[in-house]
């Protein structure tokens, strides 16, 4: 697959340029306006995304598409996820302040004076939405494989120069993203829209509990993105007994998913908790040599939803 991410500075015509490439190429073309549609019917148009989210939503959006499609994509930041992507071209679209003022005056019909504030406008917009998108205001030439600038060049023009390093760069020979992969890109999307709470409309129902750790809340998120049952603290284990025959002390796992028939319980870096945890679950496993019982790190999530094949499951139910 190849995907195509076209931005620019306010005023250079950054749309009908990628438009205008996308129809040489003969690959589907995504506005801005389409993708931030797509991201509303995945989630929900009543579900907010925060914009520091923006671009772990686009690449699940992207992921999927790519599995069937070439794309040129017109999306802020985006620059700045295509390295998750096997083939990509990052282009940048710019031009003087004057150029761009008297763009938006033929454009939206405008005098002078009010198209020198439109554009001091859309310009703070812009550079807002980046910081929140990716943590930089700013857009480094290093970020981007053709940069362009458009005073004297016509959007036909600039279209043609993408398209020809598209194909210098045999992008259209590419395939189409395969299912392992699009995989990959799915969870670690997943896994930051998890951190918000953020699932697909319609697909899951989040429980509202309350957990004892921040890490419990992404797990059980995860879990719901992926449709996977699961009890939170369902059920205590004794381990140790006084001499009364009274138990002393317990092991009560995070979760338990049935349709595994596993115990979860998470943990943290610090080896202070890993030991005494690593304690309890020898005693456990000890006592109880029938329940199937992991730690996890957060990290261990994803060998989770592979190990099982979870990831491939389909979205819909």
């Amino acid at each position: 697959m190849a995907i195509i991410t076209v931005t620019g500075e306010p005023g250079c015509r950054v749309e009908e340029s990628a438009r205008l490439a996308a129809q040489r190429l003969e690959v589907e073309f995504l506005s801005e306006s389409a993708v931030r549609r797509l991201i509303a019917e995945e989630y929900g148009s009543a579900t907010a995304i925060p914009e520091e989210v923006y671009l772990p939503a686009l690449t699940a959006i992207l992921a999927r598409l790519a599995t069937a499609h070439h794309l040129v994509v017109c999306a802020d930041g985006a620059e700045t996820i295509m390295p998750k992507f096997p083939a990509a071209l990052r282009v940048f679209l710019t031009a003087p302040a004057k150029y761009r003022t008297g763009m938006l005056m033929v454009e939206r019909r405008l005098d002078r004076p009010a198209a020198r504030e439109l554009l001091k406008s859309l310009d703070g917009e812009s550079k807002s939405i980046r910081k929140r998108r990716t943590g930089r205001a700013t857009c480094p030439a290093h970020l981007f494989d053709l940069v362009c600038n458009v005073e004297s060049l016509s959007a036909d023009e600039v279209a043609g120069l993408m398209a020809h390093a598209a194909i210098q760069r045999r992008l259209p020979e590419q395939d189409f993203l395969g299912a392992a992969a699009e995989a990959r890109l799915q969870f670690q999307a997943r896994l930051h829209l998890a951190r918000h709470g953020i699932t697909p409309a319609g697909k899951v129902s989040l429980s509202h509990k309350h957990f004892a750790h921040p890490s419990e809340q992404i797990f059980a998120n995860l879990l719901d993105y992926y449709r996977i049952a699961w009890e939170y603290e369902p059920r205590s284990f004794p381990i140790r007994w006084g001499r009364d025959g009274a138990p002393i002390e317990s092991f009560t796992p995070d979760f338990f998913l049935p349709e595994l028939d596993l115990y979860v319980e998470l943990t943290t870096m610090k080896q202070a908790h890993v030991t005494r945890k690593n304690r309890k679950l020898k005693l456990l496993k000890a006592i109880y040599p029938d329940i199937n019982i992991q730690i996890f790190y957060q990290r261990d999530f994803e060998n989770l939803i592979f190990k099982y094949g979870l990831a491939e499951r389909p979205l819909q139910v």
